[in-house]
């Protein structure tokens, strides 16, 4: 049997590879001392993001600052501390449509900050190390980001979305064929999402011995490699039992022994595949809001919050390190308790 961190370490070493690629490829020689730098307090997804992001901003730099005159390879430390915090703004403004390898793209505002974190986290490292004399990055002023409306769902569609699972109403013809096999299966992950709030990553990486039917628990690898121990209800359980016994039956368990959910192929699910049956079945019950595992999430986040009214719970339930961004996320005023308090402030005098 295969061990049960090997999703996990197969992921890190994919994203080790691509980080190498991009290095030889498509940054500065420099930039090899940096990722070393930083590899002992960051995990390999923030470094692969990063290697992303420094890739499109060295690319703008090689074609809007130096007139092509430089390849990214020909870009040094010197280089670097010349730029410019015009420059670092004039590549924000890029960014709005850029063409990179032949595609055009587009970020918005929190793409554009993502970005900018991720070259400041490169000045800011080489400015502490004395390799550069000048930190112009720190000048430049992030994107001003507007809240985004919270999709979820409500508990006509929780309910809606559960059942659609479960029998295949509204679906296509093809999308019926598929769906009497997989059926079991994506009704356990629909639940499991709106029972727990586990992230698409976690729930990817389940394995069967993580669950523990005893107290109704499972283990999680949280975001950093963290383990924690989550609890579900018993509506959860039954999804659970369901599609393990169905997995028994159908004898699934051969192509990737340890892995929880399955795809037609015998191997672990991937997040791709989650997104896309979430998607499908919640066109269907909520056609005009763009539902996916993580607005599941969300929609387990509100309802717990609504239940208990406690931000910490939620927090720790949900995994977040930082309490505010829960409450950034559930703790707004909602709409019921708009209409509640309608009516509380009185205009007139009680008439007698």
């Amino acid at each position: 049997m295969k061990n049960s961190s090997d999703f996990y370490s197969q992921r890190n070493n994919k994203n080790i590879e691509t980080i190498d690629r991009l290095l030889q490829e498509d940054l500065p020689p420099f930039c090899l001392d940096y990722f070393m730098g930083i590899d002992s307090v960051t995990s390999t997804l923030t470094r692969l993001n990063y290697a992303h992001d420094l890739k499109i901003f060295f690319d703008f730099m090689c074609k809007k600052c130096y007139g092509k005159n430089k390849s990214v390879k020909d870009i040094s430390l010197l280089d670097l501390e010349n730029i410019t915090n015009n420059d670092i703004e004039y590549f924000l403004v890029y960014l709005s449509r850029y063409e990179y390898g032949g595609v055009n793209h587009s970020c918005n505002e929190r793409a554009k900050a993502r970005k900018l974190s991720s070259v400041r986290a490169m000045f800011k490292y080489f400015f502490n190390k004395g390799q550069i004399s000048v930190d112009n990055s720190a000048k430049v002023s992030t994107p001003k980001l507007h809240e985004k409306p919270i999709i979820r769902l409500d508990g006509n569609e929780i309910y809606g979305i559960i059942d659609t699972a479960e029998s295949g109403n509204g679906l296509s013809p093809h999308q019926r064929a598929w769906h009497e096999k997989n059926k079991v299966r994506d009704t356990a992950i629909i639940i499991l999402f709106l029972g727990t709030g586990i992230r698409i990553s976690e729930l990817v990486g389940l394995n069967n011995a993580d669950l523990n039917f005893k107290n109704n628990s499972f283990l999680v690898t949280r975001k950093g490699g963290n383990k924690s121990i989550l609890f579900f209800d018993d509506d959860v359980a039954a999804a659970l039992i369901r599609y393990l016994d169905y997995k028994s039956e159908c004898g699934l368990p051969n192509g990737d022994e340890d892995a929880l959910f399955l795809s037609s192929q015998k191997t672990r699910i991937t997040v791709r595949a989650v997104e896309n049956l979430v998607q499908k079945y919640a066109k269907i019950v909520s056609p005009l809001k763009k539902i996916s595992p993580h607005k599941l999430r969300s929609t387990y986040g509100t309802q717990l919050y609504k239940a208990t009214g406690d931000i910490y719970i939620v927090a720790d339930v949900l995994g977040h390190k930082d309490v505010n961004t829960t409450r950034k996320h559930y703790a707004a005023i909602s709409e019921d308790a708009r209409r509640a308090v309608a009516g509380k402030v009185k205009l007139r005098r009680d008439e007698d």
